[in-house]
């Protein structure tokens, strides 16, 4: 004779496993957490990671040990997330846009999806600006341009990635220039200084913060902002020099697709309070701090791939 469950015996058994499951995640986090920086030591993403460590620490109890993958331009890193970590909270990920959405149009093998995890937040974001070396020839953004026009692809630019936020904007600002660059790709900001002091490029397209950090090492000949930056007062904008280009890049962190909501909005929480706490740190070195959460993720993507999705389509 076989046994069987009666339904009240199923359902008082799928309470209690639903209980158990819920009291796990009430518990979370109860081990230390890693939280993966896809790019190169000395980049924005990993200044922030380091500044944000000890404050997530303190506010979940456990360890968080910031850990770097480079290469690819964050995708080596995100394609090996998206197929091997666990959906528990105990392993996050540092995400910028527009690279997850310009990478996997641009590539069939980037190896991850631009939709597949849980983004937890979106903390910062830095304008791009094109920046040459103190000693450079080009003492204006005029100056390159004109040089561009009468010498295609001579001039190189440095940058993060290929179709990250550095690569795009340079893209587009060919186009508005109707010059022909050529653009260096690096494995994330960390590279970029000693190629600029080396004079392995002619200049790089890479973030304010480095305009910043390098000081008077460099000469930045536009930022990629609608206002200019607080922290590079004397950088004109695009705008300003008829370029119609505004943009750079989102920052934030992401949970493997599947992540209990509980676990998300826990990190969440953390993460804010951690930026409200370094604000007065970052400001300074160029960052622009944002606290995108829920919906406002979508948006913004879909804000940003419309922005792009033209320059994706040419670059096809």
């Amino acid at each position: 004779m076989k046994c069987r469950l009666s339904t009240l015996a199923v359902a008082v058994s799928a309470c209690t496993l639903l209980g158990a499951v819920g009291a796990a995640q009430a518990d979370y986090p109860e081990r230390a957490i890693t939280y993966i920086i896809p790019f190169n030591p000395g980049g924005e993403s990993d200044v922030t990671a380091r500044f944000q460590e000890p404050i997530l620490e303190e506010l979940l109890g456990v360890s968080v040990n910031v850990t770097h993958r480079p290469g690819g331009g964050g995708a080596v890193a995100w394609s090996e997330f998206q197929n091997n970590a666990e959906p528990d909270g105990y392993e996050i990920i540092g995400v910028n846009i527009p690279h997850i959405i310009g990478q996997p149009i641009q590539r069939s093998d980037a190896g991850f999806e631009t939709d597949n995890w849980e983004i937890i937040t979106f903390f910062h974001s830095t304008p791009n600006a094109l920046i040459v070396p103190a000693n450079s020839p080009f003492e204006t953004l005029d100056d390159l341009v004109e040089y561009a026009r009468e010498n295609p692809q001579a001039v190189t630019l440095g940058g993060s990635g290929t179709y990250s936020a550095n690569h795009l904007d340079m893209l587009r600002f060919e186009q508005e220039a109707d010059i022909d660059l050529t653009y260096i790709p690096f494995t994330g900001t960390g590279p970029l200084p000693a190629a600029l002091e080396g004079n392995h490029v002619a200049g790089v397209f890479n973030y304010t913060m480095l305009g910043v950090q390098m000081d008077d090492r460099v000469r930045v000949l536009a930022v990629a902002s609608e206002e200019r930056v607080s922290a590079l007062p004397d950088a004109p904008t695009f705008s300003e020099l008829g370029y119609d280009i505004v943009g750079g890049a989102y920052r934030g962190v992401a949970a493997p697709a599947g992540t209990p909501p509980e676990i998300v909005e826990t990190l969440a929480e953390a993460f804010a309070e951690a930026n409200r706490r370094i604000t007065e740190q970052q400001e300074p070195l160029g960052f622009v701090m944002e606290y995108i959460t829920g919906e406002q993720i979508d948006e913004v993507i879909n804000s940003l791939s419309e922005a792009y999705g033209p320059i994706l389509e040419a670059a096809d």
